[in-house]
């Protein structure tokens, strides 16, 4: 037999410690990973869950129970895993709450799914079986669910309170969850009904105070400090005040060192010289 001309073996180089499992076994070893990210937020369930400190190699310190803050957090290598951070973010941007949840019942979806991968039945049986118990979940939950529709203002209210005191329950703030319910309730409020655009309500962090010393600001709130001499004696708030808004700066900068203008005029220098001079009415 003539040996091919032209013809060379591919040679493919992976770094130590690759894995190159497939088929069973890398399922297996998915859902391993994906079990071990489960259990980690799994401690943080609940009102009574406890708390993470992560220490990031930047040095930053954060300690939260909030499952989509602890995902976001972790340095997850594994690509299996990485789907349950995923997971966790969508729920935190599409709800705002049950990331933690979705986290730990992913996990134990798995964790069922488990022996009848390793006894050889094919994935797609298992994800028609869990399609199937999704329906009849989702069927059972429109069952229990409670409408809006046809109720009145107030009823409509205290059901908002009631779910925003219940997603308050596990947080830090779970002792003021009656003030920050009606809080968070109100500011919702204040939304167009026909977009609710949560992107318009904003939250400024100021150091010091207790819980019950924040507050609604019904309008646009900026975060300013008084740095200027004299503060003390300027009054500190207007009733119906008349607001300008402007894209450009009212201070002059003086020009850069090693900027260069061009004359023409001998005599338009001296106008130059008196531009760049501060001006005595303004301060």
């Amino acid at each position: 037999m003539m040996p091919m001309m032209g013809m060379q073996p591919q040679i493919i180089l992976l770094k130590e410690g690759t894995d190159t499992s497939q088929g069973t076994p890398q399922l297996v070893s998915n859902i391993n990973a994906c079990m071990a990210l489960a259990d980690t937020v799994r401690t943080t369930l609940g009102p009574r869950g406890m708390d993470k400190l992560i220490h990031d190699d930047k040095g930053r310190v954060t300690i939260s129970n909030d499952g989509a803050t602890i995902m976001k957090l972790l340095d997850v290598v594994h690509p299996a895993a990485k789907t349950l951070v995923d997971v966790s973010l969508s729920q935190d941007a599409e709800v705002g709450d049950g990331t933690t949840t979705v986290v730990i019942l992913s996990g134990e979806f798995l964790r069922e799914a488990k022996p009848f991968v390793e006894e050889g039945v094919h994935p797609r049986s298992i994800i028609k079986s869990y399609r199937q118990a999704c329906n009849l979940a989702v069927s059972k939950l429109k069952e229990l669910s409670v409408s809006l529709e046809g109720k009145g203002e107030e009823e409509k209210r205290q059901l908002l309170l009631k779910c925003a005191a219940t997603s308050l329950n596990s947080k830090l703030v779970s002792g003021e969850r009656e003030f920050f319910a009606q809080m968070c309730v109100d500011a919702v409020s204040c939304l167009d009904s026909s977009t609710l655009d949560l992107k318009m309500i904003g939250m400024k962090k100021v150091i010091g105070g207790g819980l019950r010393d924040s507050f609604l600001v019904d309008g646009v709130a900026f975060k300013k400090t008084f740095s200027y001499a004299g503060f003390e004696q300027q009054p500190k708030s207007f009733n119906n005040p008349k607001i300008l808004l402007l894209n450009i700066e009212l201070e002059l900068k003086s020009e850069k060192e090693n900027a260069e203008i061009r004359l023409d005029d001998p005599a338009k220098y001296q106008s130059i010289v008196d531009a760049g001079k501060p001006s005595a009415g303004c301060l």
